[in-house]
């Protein structure tokens, strides 16, 4: 599965065209333009095994770094503050990874202020 099978192209397109400029990165926002916050959790959770790398049930700092470039090949990495950033956004037990059931789909849902 591809995550254009999950999430409009388009919007995936102007999703990471959002935060093209390095420390501009901000996941809520990133989920609620990609489409992703209204998706069911059974399509987060899918695009959730897209994007962890090594099939662990975990995504990583190191697999948060090239987050952009699962959806965009060619796109930016994120910087060391915008990745400490997403994974202090989503890491409620500071285990130093996202888990695909709680912690992923509460930092999905959760609105963009």
């Amino acid at each position: 599965m591809s995550l254009s099978g999950v999430l409009c192209a388009d919007a995936i397109q102007n999703a990471v065209k959002d935060c093209q400029a390095p420390e501009s990165f901000c996941c809520k926002k990133f989920f609620q333009l990609c489409g992703l916050s209204q998706k069911s959790p059974k399509e987060v959770k899918d695009v959730f095994r897209i994007l962890d790398d090594d099939h662990s049930g975990f995504i990583e700092e190191a697999e948060l770094k090239f987050f952009l470039q699962r959806f965009v090949p060619g796109a930016r990495v994120l910087t060391e503050r915008e990745t400490k950033a997403f994974l202090s956004a989503a890491d409620d037990d500071n285990d130093g990874k996202i888990g695909i059931d709680g912690e992923c789909l509460y930092l999905v849902h959760s609105p963009y202020d």
